[in-house]
């Protein structure tokens, strides 16, 4: 474990779970830490930095308190384009993520989770795992924050669910294993509406492993297979397939999962799987592949994909009514989670979608519209997108910005037998705090029915 120079002078921009988590860890390691946000922070940060006796504004960041930093850590939800980030790269002043500052701090063994769709499952999935057998920790963009459990507990081992805004301020991060479940055009207001920049942003995952480590990745994924073609990865590469068999990675066939690391082939089969849809038999395949690495017994593996309870606002069973099944999919925030979504219904629904769009293309879930959608609740401030899209599609389509009245519209229009799918496809910020803050709304608002 290593102590910082003394008295290195850290900025923590931003003072939600990773900042406050940030500045603990700080604190502890001998630096100077000054913590610092434009918007209001929650009381109970402030009640931790009060006690903890760091220093923190809110509403403002002052610059001769900020520019005077050797480092700073930017917190994921702020953009590179605000001034005072244009200021400090103008400087000079190294800017990282909390990934990249916590990592330097533990010599634990770590397992990177990135992609566009399918991470928080994975990652969730893959420290249910492991924690049969092994000292874990579950963190990154899921549960209190890295630094906090490196402070606190560090484990042996963790499990980190990263965004590509994480990934952006790591420069040295070098997970043993690193795991992308797919990339699909996401999130590109921040990367100058240019895919090639998110894509690059994502494989920074792997710019640091060596070819003691491994990688494991969609090998159906076009955009990842292109990206390997053309650019060299130091590390092992382990695909996972539901379409061709593969010699070194996982496939799937005959309802059966083969994994083969090493020559050393295991099969495990997915017919008791407790995730419903292809793309959970995905999540499950880069799961089980990080688990054999780390050396799993296959029976605790087997067990544990047949008793994972799932991810809250992930396709979740909220209730049955009247024969009606409420789902709730909030955290499908892009139109590729939806995609899966929709793909997974087994009966006609009722789909309730909308909310902050980040340059969507409603394109590929046509066919599934087409066959499987009979009416669209539009829940968005701005639906006009949506109406123009799916409106000569389904014979019913209205719009709220309500989630108590979608509620209320999706139980008069369902049927017994019916679904009803909160899967928005877009961000939550236009009407809510956040994809959580939607996914509990839409199942107080179920209960009330």
């Amino acid at each position: 474990m290593k102590e910082a120079n003394s008295k290195q002078r850290i900025v923590i921009l931003g003072a939600g779970e990773s900042g406050v988590g940030t500045a603990l860890l700080a604190q502890k390691k001998g630096y100077d830490v000054f913590v610092t946000d434009k918007g209001q922070v929650k009381q109970k940060y402030q009640d931790v930095l009060n006690r903890n006796e760091i220093e923190w504004e809110s509403g403002k960041h002052t610059e001769s308190k900020v520019l005077n930093a050797q480092l700073v850590m930017k917190s994921p939800g702020i953009p590179d384009a605000v001034p005072i980030v244009r200021a400090l790269k103008a400087k000079g002043i190294p800017l990282i993520s909390e990934i990249e500052f916590a990592s330097k701090f533990t010599n634990a063994t770590i397992v990177g989770i990135t992609g566009s769709n399918g991470k928080t499952t994975t990652a969730s999935l893959t420290e249910h795992i492991l924690k049969q057998e092994l000292n874990v920790g579950l963190a990154g963009n899921i549960g209190d924050s890295f630094a906090k459990q490196v402070l606190e507990h560090d484990y042996d081992n963790y499990v980190l669910e990263i965004s590509s805004f994480q990934l952006d301020g790591c420069f040295e991060f070098n997970p043993h294993i690193a795991v992308i479940t797919n990339i699909t055009p996401d999130h590109l207001d921040r990367y100058d509406y240019k895919f090639d920049n998110y894509i690059a942003s994502k494989f920074r995952i792997a710019q640091c492993q060596s070819a003691s480590d491994y990688l494991i990745y969609d090998g159906d994924d076009p955009v990842i297979t292109s990206y390997l073609k053309s650019n060299s990865i130091q590390s092992k590469l382990l695909p996972f397939s539901l379409k061709n068999e593969v010699e070194n990675g996982a496939y799937y066939k005959d309802n059966t999962i083969t994994i083969t690391i090493d020559n050393i082939k295991t099969t495990m089969p997915t017919t008791n799987l407790a995730l419903e849809g292809k793309h959970n038999v995905k999540n499950a395949m880069a799961a089980s592949t990080v688990a054999q690495l780390l050396k799993i017994r296959k029976q605790t593996i087997r067990e544990s994909l047949e008793n994972f309870q799932g991810v809250e606002h992930r396709l979740e069973e909220v209730l049955t009514i009247n024969k009606v099944q409420y789902i709730n999919d909030s955290k499908a925030t892009n139109v590729n989670a939806t995609y899966f979504a929709l793909e997974s219904m087994s009966a006609p629904t009722v789909w309730i979608v909308g909310g902050q769009d980040k340059g969507n293309n409603y394109e590929e879930l046509f066919p599934f519209v087409n066959e499987k959608v009979k009416a669209i609740i539009c829940l968005g401030v701005d639906n006009e997108k949506l109406l123009k899209t799916f409106g000569n599609m389904v014979d019913i389509i209205v719009e709220t910005q309500f989630m108590s009245e979608a509620a209320k519209i999706a139980y008069k229009i369902a049927e017994a037998g019916d679904n009803v799918l909160l899967s928005p496809a877009c961000a939550s910020f236009d009407l809510f705090e956040s994809y959580e803050d939607r996914g509990r709304q839409f199942k107080d608002a179920v209960r009330q029915l």
